[in-house]
């Protein structure tokens, strides 16, 4: 098991709040032990800086001959290229921004070719299991080393054109897909491949090139940018194609009287019409600048440390049952569900909350075909019926030895009798 003391000395970038303090009912002080990083991830430092430094500036982008606005469309513009070198974008990628990762891949089903098949897995987030028109559901495979395979026996079954659709990253266990080798077999197809990125972009680095996968979204509030802001990244030709995702300025290149014959740009900005999210944008690439300059290879140990910890101490709690897709060992950032017999998921999210001022989530997390499914087999491993609910905790950059111990120590009393 790795531990924290293998990464000595290892800069961790700041993010604000960490040091927030909690009133409990009971009378008692705790600093915020904040465990819902894969809901919404807290503001680093130096995207609050960036966009302070950038406020008393702020106006509109593009067009304007002011110097603030001169400013502005610099920012804006420089924003949208470290972006897209944060995920290793291709020269001929286009860089839109959305306001999260569901727009973004509800932009992207929006620009399929006519007769285009989507291709997934039923286990994916809502936002990427809902905005499809035609489909093929793929069910869960028994391993991540079975779906590429899968894919490649259904793909070779299809004669229309395909776009595979995947997640990085499980926003419901943490584990993480084999991207890389998906696209490959897409590829192989004559099939285009998005990877949803909105759990992985801030684990684990990410390069278009690399992996070869055509589209990517993903989402500043996951990234520590909070800001209302996400992208969606890659291939221009199907883009450039479609109508725009939104009518309005910005994406018209000319419009005749009346309204009745329209020119629209071709780029990112046909599906960026209105007054853009500029502060979103900044702090987007703020965000993506701080990760891209740390080491991120450390920080992945140390996230491992912290997870071993966690999932080592829910696997000594008699009732609890974590839930997973794959193997117990399989990769996985940091993210941890789990249940608890007899005790329904809201219950234990707010006694953690109430007794030893923990956030974390519960539900289904938007991904309810996956979770029910997860829980049923969970159930069946435990031999003992779980709730319909699970109870989510998810590490980022601002989590400590002491929060994991923390929650380890709340779950104990509701399952006082431990495994030896």
């Amino acid at each position: 098991m790795t531990t924290i003391a293998a990464v000595p000395d290892l800069f961790v970038p700041q993010v604000l709040g960490e040091h927030l303090p909690v009133r409990l009912p009971d009378g008692r002080e705790v600093g915020y032990a904040n465990l819902d990083y894969a809901a919404t991830a807290p503001c680093l430092a130096t995207v609050a800086a960036a966009v302070n430094d950038l406020l008393p500036w702020y106006a509109g982008v593009h067009r304007g001959v002011g110097e603030a606005s001169h400013r502005c469309t610099r920012a804006y513009e420089q924003a949208r290229a470290t972006v897209g070198d944060f995920v290793g974008a291709r020269p001929d990628d286009e860089v839109v921004f959305t306001r999260n990762t569901t727009d973004a891949l509800n932009l992207l089903a929006r620009a399929l070719p006519p007769g285009t098949v989507t291709v997934l897995w039923d286990g994916e987030h809502h936002a990427n299991l809902l905005p499809w028109g035609r489909t093929l559901r793929l069910p869960a495979p028994a391993s991540a080393e079975e779906a590429p395979a899968q894919l490649a026996a259904a793909l070779a079954r299809l004669s229309d054109p395909a776009l595979v659709t995947v997640t990085g990253a499980s926003n419901v266990t943490g584990e993480v897909w084999p991207v890389a080798e998906l696209a490959a077999v897409a590829h192989r197809h004559g099939a285009r491949i998005a990877l949803d990125a909105a759990q992985l972009a801030a684990h684990r680095p990410i390069s278009l090139r690399e992996s070869t996968v055509d589209y990517v979204a993903l989402s500043g509030h996951k990234m520590y940018a909070p800001f209302g802001c996400g992208v969606l990244i890659g291939r221009s030709d199907w883009l450039d194609e479609a109508p725009p995702y939104l009518a309005g300025g910005g994406a018209t290149a000319a419009v005749s009287e009346h309204g009745r014959r329209v020119r629209w740009h071709t780029g990112p900005a046909r599906h960026e019409a209105g007054t853009p999210n500029l502060l979103g944008a900044v702090a987007l690439a703020a965000a993506c600048t701080e990760l891209a300059g740390a080491d991120r290879a450390a920080l992945d140990r140390r996230e491992q440390a912290l997870v071993d910890r966690l999932r080592s101490g829910l696997s000594r709690l008699p009732g609890v049952a974590e839930l997973r897709q794959f193997t117990a060992g399989h990769d996985r950032v940091g993210i941890v569900s789990f249940a608890v017999t007899g005790v329904a998921g809201g219950d234990v999210s707010a006694h953690l909350a109430g007794r030893y001022g923990i956030g974390v989530r519960d539900g289904l997390f938007c991904a309810h075909p996956l979770v029910h499914r997860l829980l049923d087999e969970a159930s069946a491993r435990l031999e003992r019926p779980l709730g319909d609910t699970a109870v989510r905790a998810s590490i980022g950059l601002g989590t400590t030895t002491e929060h994991v111990d923390r929650l380890l120590t709340g779950l104990a009393d509701l399952t006082p009798a431990r495994r030896p």
